[in-house]
């Protein structure tokens, strides 16, 4: 059995970086695995988050027309977007940066391998087809309601 001295340097892994902002980076897990939980960006990432589920459920139920639910929706995506964008910047740095970064305090040294590359081609999936989706719900929001603004005036 091990103890760990408190002040000890921790190993931190490229490849749980990545994960952690793909999987949980809209609630901050990232941040807070890098940085520690006094990391304010971590925060940001939980405090844009929380309004931002109920957004989506309130788009949902409204069939997109309720303007507090796209006021509440938007911080929550940008939190998932800038979230995606980590794990494709973290996982897309060269080793020998990360550990001179995070790692530079350790005797042992990152080995990325699959699993980075899979995070980073699955972030760079996902982010892509919620901002097309994003964006052509929003158009296509925009342009419904110009058509119904359009036809209250004609009559």
């Amino acid at each position: 059995m091990s103890t760990r001295v408190s002040n000890s340097p921790r190993f931190r892994s490229k490849t749980i970086t990545a994960a952690l902002a793909f999987f949980l980076g809209s609630l901050g897990a990232h941040r807070f695995y890098l940085y520690g939980q006094r990391d304010i960006y971590g925060w940001a990432h939980l405090i844009f988050t929380l309004p931002g589920i109920p957004g989506v459920l309130l788009l949902v139920a409204s069939e997109r027309s309720s303007l507090p639910g796209w006021l509440l929706a938007v911080p929550g995506a940008i939190s998932l977007f800038a979230a995606l964008l980590a794990a494709i910047v973290y996982g897309l740095r060269p080793d020998q940066k990360w550990d001179a970064q995070f790692n530079a305090h350790t005797q042992k040294r990152s080995r990325s391998g699959w699993a980075v590359i899979f995070a980073v081609i699955f972030s760079l999936f996902i982010g892509a087809m919620l901002l097309m989706t994003g964006l052509a719900l929003s158009f296509q929001t925009y342009f419904e309601s110009q058509v119904q603004a359009a036809k209250a005036l004609s009559q």
